[in-house]
């Protein structure tokens, strides 16, 4: 019993660890010990065994209260009535399992190809414009899918014939076998060699899918794509994936949606940005200007006085939000235009505005001074 390892030492943590970090270190030290990691390597196989054994004790509960009780002797099957007896049972069996499927290939169990399996996922992107994703819109798109042979009805079997169940694995598709290691015989789950897993032969193959049961094609596909939804989103249409195997449910579509840019209007989540320009009286004297929405143009009194940059919202005229419905809002923003080829009446006006307004009165033909 004094040449027994302390359990925490041997796991390379505290005696107050939780439960995760018991369980967090065995996976480490396990990994790092395995056999077959180190073949041939006695002492990392003598390190393997006691990391085994302190994680056998410290993962169950019982266990590991008599052994910070009473050291090793409290779970010594000759010193209390039942404790550690040297085999590799309980929690330890399931997560070793694990363990070993994971990273080192050995998993106990291959899922059987005969049970039902859910088809593979299907990805699709499809364009609209802005105006179909401000307000919906029933999109039909093809896509490109594996779907059940109509022809066998998904058996892979000729017309007229029936596939033949495998005497060799008498339909699961998987075979058992033994195998001899370490830690005594464990029983080993693999696809049957002589049908490759499906659980029966066909001798005579379907002349549409080749004994595949499933086929490509291309389907056409109605979208119903809802009202505020943004460029990149993706819609999830169920059940419109590949179709599944041995009754299966068929896998979904993802539909990633792309918006055409306006040429008018921007967006900002639910809001419409846009920019209109106005002229220079207008801006000054203020004006009633058509401004453009998705809903058609509306009328708009400008303020005398505005400034260029000036941004205006109008309400409810923006995107639904995608969650409520609620229609977000509209932001304007006018641009005042500088008059450019003026006639010689509105250059005389301009310069008796200025004059009124107090601005230097511009000079005709003065020539700049030389130094």
């Amino acid at each position: 019993m004094a040449d027994k390892k302390d359990y925490y030492e041997a796991l390379g943590i505290d005696k107050g660890a939780s439960d995760d970090e018991i369980k967090r270190a065995f996976r480490q030290a396990a990994k790092k010990y395995h056999p077959d990691v180190n073949p041939g390597n006695t002492e990392a196989e003598a390190r393997f065994k006691e990391v085994n054994e302190a994680y056998e004790v410290l993962s169950d509960s019982e266990k590991k209260e008599r052994y910070d009780a009473y050291g090793h002797a409290g779970v010594d099957p000759n010193f209390s009535g039942g404790g550690y007896g040297g085999g590799f049972g309980g929690g330890f069996d399931v997560d070793l399992g694990d363990i070993f499927g994971s990273f080192f290939g050995g998993g106990r169990q291959t899922r059987s190809r005969t049970a039902p399996q859910r088809g593979d996922r299907v990805t699709h992107q499809t364009e609209i414009t802005f105006e179909e994703a401000a307000f919906g819109v029933e999109k039909e798109i093809e896509v490109s899918r594996i779907e059940t042979c109509e022809t066998c009805e998904g058996s892979g079997a000729k017309e007229g014939t029936h596939p033949e169940k495998c005497s060799n694995c008498n339909g699961s598709g998987v075979v058992i076998g033994r195998q001899q290691t370490i830690f005594g015989v464990t029983q080993t789950q693999s696809d049957c060699p002589r049908c490759q897993g499906r659980g029966k032969i066909i001798h005579d193959p379907c002349d549409k899918c080749r004994g595949a049961g499933r086929v490509r094609r291309r389907r056409k596909v109605t979208a119903k794509i809802p009202s505020g939804i943004d460029h990149g989103q993706t819609l999830n249409m169920r059940g419109q994936g590949n179709a599944g195997t041995n009754g299966g449910e068929a896998g979904d579509l993802y539909l990633t949606v792309a918006i055409k840019k306006h040429d008018v209007f921007e967006r900002e989540g639910t809001a419409v940005l846009l920019a209109i320009p106005i002229s220079f009286t207008q801006a000054a004297l203020g004006a009633e200007i058509e401004v453009p929405t998705l809903d058609g143009p509306v009328r708009y009194s400008v303020p005398e006085g505005t400034q260029t940059g000036t941004t205006f919202r109008l309400r409810g005229k923006g995107i639904p939000s995608l969650r409520s419905g609620s229609r977000g809002d509209e932001y304007v923003t006018v641009n005042v235009t500088t008059p450019t080829k003026l006639s010689s009446k509105q250059k005389e006006l301009l310069a008796e505005f200025a004059e009124l307004s107090g601005e230097a009165k511009p000079e005709k033909g003065r020539k700049k001074k030389r130094k």
